[in-house]
């Protein structure tokens, strides 16, 4: 189950925990633990002698495996778990013929890896739920650093209005909260034992087919769904999608950032550090390598999740293809989500803010961000279509004799005459023109309990 990312490459586009969990010998010895724990389950219900149950646990550990022999005689037998098997059973035997008999009793080979594959989940979950943490612990604290600084807002990448930087930091850290309450409902219920033996039926098992699964689950603290899912992958999917949008979530904010962190811009900026954002031939260059990590990773998150969605159309109990597209690919989705967080964790813990450039981009356009706030309070008197052409043209004028627009409006009757100058002068503060912002700072961070 090879994690799909060159080990050169993977730690720009993946966390070390989330290497750790997708690792093909992580991947093995959770395929092992489901047999450790199915001998376990079997013994205690009666259905396999309880003598052989020790033999067995002990051969259930990675190391005594060679993965290399493994991937090899997987390329014959269609799967993993095959050539697995037969390997743990002739492991078993050296030191148990009677316990080699028991190995692998009543499963199937996707009952392995199905399990296996909701172990590295719930191992891979728990790594993002803790950088999640520290994400949203991170902007959150910028916000309320930040909730009176003034700054751009951007509409097609075009100065729009004023609005608090505090505001996006919230913003930025209730999307992520959000990301973190659609993991902790995937753990609760997604994640769930893959038991069903060869057709789903149990059949092989007797009577005994749910009691074992019962027993089974406890032993791998899995939740025990209805019956057993082998061609129905909605889990899966949904795990896919819940992936996608966290790398989502963390691409907009690296663009946002990356976008912020331009020459032209220079209004927040990743942490610096020695050799970091350089260039190999500019030695002036601070480049957003976090940000472009977090945006490589974000862009490769919607394919992978594709690839798993399109995986759902299964034939019959058992598929032959579409099971095998998940393999590679559900880790490498989660390799490449942790790898867009860890590059957020890591600006949500260190952004650098330039509160007095950001005043300066506020003021590059002379007034003009100030617009609407100035046709809404001569609107109040003369109408809103009145108001918005008269400032319209204004504004035309302004650019045009390269003056500021408060300038342009003073040396007009038809305003003076609606709004004083003590008036005006305050219509172009740009924190004077933030509407219910605050508050909807205080409810975004509320929303983080």
């Amino acid at each position: 189950m090879a994690t799909s990312l060159s080990p050169l490459l993977a730690p720009m586009l993946s966390s070390a925990q989330m290497r750790v969990a997708c690792d093909d010998a992580t991947m093995l010895q959770h395929m092992l633990d489901f047999e450790s724990a199915l001998a376990r389950a079997e013994g205690a219900v009666g259905l396999i002698p309880t003598g052989v149950v020790a033999p067995i646990a002990k051969a259930c550990a990675a190391g005594k495996f060679e993965l290399a022999a493994l991937a090899e005689a997987a390329t014959r037998s269609g799967n993993l778990a095959i050539p697995l098997v037969k390997a743990l059973t002739s492991l078993v035997a050296k030191s148990d013929p009677e316990a080699a008999r028991y190995v692998h009793w009543g499963a199937t080979s996707q009952d392995v890896i199905d399990t296996a594959a909701m172990l590295t989940l719930r191992k891979g979950m728990d790594s993002l739920l803790a950088d999640l943490d520290r994400a949203i612990t991170g902007f959150a604290d910028l916000a309320r650093q930040h909730r009176h600084t003034a700054v751009v807002a951007r509409t097609w990448l075009q100065h729009a209005l004023p609005m608090p930087f505090g505001l996006k930091l919230a913003e930025y850290a209730a999307a992520l909260h959000r990301s973190k309450l659609r993991l902790k409902r995937l753990a609760r219920e997604t994640l769930a034992l893959q038991f069903g033996g060869a057709a789903g039926t149990l059949a092989a098992l007797g009577d005994k087919g749910l009691a074992v699964s019962e027993a089974l689950a406890r032993e791998l603290d899995l939740p025990l769904p209805e019956a057993p899912w082998h061609t129905h992958r909605d889990r899966i999917a949904d795990a896919a999608s819940v992936f996608a949008i966290l790398a989502g979530s963390c691409g907009k904010i690296a663009r946002d950032v990356s976008l912020m962190m331009q020459t032209d811009v220079s209004e927040a900026f990743e942490p610096a550090g020695a050799g970091r954002g350089g260039s190999s031939t500019m030695p002036h260059k601070r480049n957003p390598v976090a940000a472009a990590s977090a945006l490589g990773a974000a862009t490769m998150a919607p394919n992978l999740a594709a690839t798993i969605f399109a995986a759902q159309v299964q034939d019959h109990e058992r598929s032959a293809g579409p099971w095998h597209a998940e393999w590679p690919t559900l880790p490498a989705l989660m390799l490449v989500t942790s790898g867009a967080l860890a590059a957020i964790v890591d600006l949500a813990e260190g952004l650098e803010v330039d509160a007095a450039r950001m005043r300066e981009n506020l003021d590059a356009t002379h007034g003009l961000i100030m617009a609407e706030a100035v046709s809404f309070a001569l609107a109040e008197t003369i109408g809103k279509a009145d108001a918005h052409h008269l400032i319209e043209a204004a504004s035309k004028k302004a650019v045009a004799d390269k003056k500021h627009l408060r300038d342009v409006l003073m040396s007009d009757s038809r305003v003076t005459a609606q709004l004083d100058a003590s008036k005006l002068a305050k219509l172009f503060e740009p924190m004077a023109y933030q509407g219910v912002s605050q508050a909807l700072i205080d409810r975004l961070l509320a929303s983080l309990d």
